[in-house]
């Protein structure tokens, strides 16, 4: 019952919190505010139902690190989307035209931390630890990768190469960054300024949705593997390899702390749960 209350909490605020922000999305300071709003509030309402369910310390969004694993992870992502635009660039299918809009950029800034927020606090903060406990690390991580990439299919242009290229790529990065570091913040982070890049910045389609504007006026042209077509850069065979790359240094530190949870034996698991039955 756990999983559906956190679940059914974390959903609740990232629908309304989504609703509120898309209905002033012509506005884009107070897109910003309802944005930020959003991603605070879905952070307490997970802290809050996680200690009612759980009747623990929820470290994993302790206040403490918030501010250093955010940025170190926001400075992540932004590089290495930018070094996606940087190869895709310099086989010509990514053009900038002139200046953007900046702010269309603050719009999208508070649209993506809205985002990147609710959908790490679903899918590494509810669904991968809990999944983790009973099935370990790696069975966790295939599982609620496949659920991220799933999540995407119905954006507009997205298809079942998005799928594919999200869940081995971005969040299989996403759940390696949770396990090396076991707290929120970093793979918020890494979520938050991999989005900031592909919208506010570079201007590119985001998980096959269009956005505004950001601080750039650019196109992208050629073939899907090197540009990633109407679905965008996330598209691409480098927004596969590159955070794949991510992957493989996470998992690496997550095996070096100790951090890789193996997965329960059957009599394990099912002693657990008469334990929490009674």
């Amino acid at each position: 019952m756990r999983l559906f209350w956190q679940l059914l909490a974390v959903v609740a605020v990232g629908v309304i919190g989504g609703q509120g922000v898309t209905a002033v999305q012509g506005n884009p300071w107070l897109t910003l505010a309802l944005g930020v709003l959003t991603a605070v509030v879905t952070v307490l309402v997970y802290g809050w139902v996680v200690r009612r369910t759980e009747r623990r310390p929820v470290t994993e969004a302790a206040r403490k690190g918030a501010g250093a694993g955010i940025g170190l992870g926001t400075l992540i992502g932004v590089a290495l989307f930018g070094a996606v635009i940087g190869n895709i660039a310099f086989l010509g299918g990514y053009t900038i035209n002139g200046p953007g809009s900046v702010t269309g950029a603050v719009g999208l800034l508070g649209f993506m931390a809205a985002a990147a927020v609710t959908e790490e606090v679903l899918f590494r903060g509810v669904l991968f630890r809990v999944f983790e406990e009973r099935t370990g690390t790696w069975i966790a991580l295939a599982l609620t990768s496949v659920l991220f990439g799933l999540w995407h299919l119905p954006n507009p242009n997205a298809g079942l190469w998005v799928v594919i290229v999200i869940t081995i790529g971005p969040a299989t990065m996403l759940a390696a960054a949770y396990a090396a570091t076991r707290s929120l913040w970093l793979p918020i982070g890494l979520h938050f300024g991999w989005n900031l890049a592909a919208s506010a910045i570079f201007s590119t389609e985001v998980s096959g949705n269009d956005t505004p504007r950001g601080l750039l006026d650019a196109s992208t042209s050629g073939p899907i593997p090197v540009s990633g077509g109407e679905a965008g850069p996330e598209a691409s065979l480098y927004a596969l390899v590159l955070p794949l790359l991510a992957t493989v240094v996470f998992l690496w530190l997550a095996r070096r702390r100790g951090h890789l949870v193996p997965r329960r034996p059957r009599a394990a698991r099912a002693g657990a749960a008469t334990t929490i039955s009674r």
